[in-house]
């Protein structure tokens, strides 16, 4: 994500013609600062990145609408629900509904199509339908496949590790809760998820929830 976004800068400061020293003066960020962001060796908060983007006179959602299509459909934002119970499905929506985020949300119901998804597999081959989410919401009490067995696969590949992945559960079981974190799970939250706890996980990702937030609802595909 920090290497699309700094291609994505650089891209609209060389349109606009304007130097790096300049696009800091703009935004109020040492030249220095800007240089890493560019390289892809910052990972800036969502207001620096307002910052770049009014610098930049485009929007957050403008800027990386012009990374995406210069990288391919596979670099487009997408959250993966991994859940099977329809209710807990309508109650996270609502929760994206009033953070006002509309970021594509591709749900599945199970263990094995998420990892499908993931990895590409199956219904999901190679330049198809599938692609690497950015942010994984992810069951634990799921059919076929649990969720701290695809937690744990996710993990261990190093293609997909650096995924986060946060647990919506009903579980409240101190050894679920300890397995998830040891495994790597950026939050663990408990079901059902409200705008109250679902607002918890927003910090941990703030400039990506950000890319696609505005007033429509999150775009849901099923699997």
């Amino acid at each position: 994500m920090r290497i699309l976004l700094g291609k994505a800068i650089k891209a609209r400061r060389a349109l606009l013609g304007i130097s790096q020293e300049e696009l800091a003066n703009r935004a109020g960020l040492h030249q220095t600062y800007v240089s890493d962001v560019e390289r892809g060796q910052r990972n800036p908060s969502l207001s620096t990145v307002e910052k770049l983007a009014g610098a930049l006179q485009v929007s957050i959602a403008g800027l990386f609408d012009q990374s995406a299509a210069g990288n391919g459909a596979d670099n487009l934002v997408e959250i993966l629900l991994v859940e099977d119970d329809q209710n807990d499905v309508a109650l996270t929506e609502r929760a994206f509904r009033r953070a006002n985020l509309a970021n594509p949300l591709h749900v599945v119901g199970n263990g094995e199509a998420a990892l499908d998804f993931v990895f590409r597999a199956a219904r999901y081959p190679e330049g198809s339908a599938g692609r690497k989410p950015l942010i994984i919401l992810l069951d634990l009490n799921l059919p076929r496949i649990t969720g701290l067995e695809v937690l744990r696969r996710l993990k261990a590949n190093r293609r997909t590790s650096r995924i986060p992945v946060i647990i919506l559960t009903g579980s409240r079981r101190a050894v679920d809760i300890e397995e998830c974190r040891t495994l790597g799970a950026e939050k663990y939250i408990v079901k059902p998820v409200e705008f109250q706890n679902f607002s918890e996980m927003t910090p941990y990702f703030e400039m990506e929830w950000a890319l696609l937030k505005g007033g429509n609802s999150p775009m849901r595909s099923f699997a």
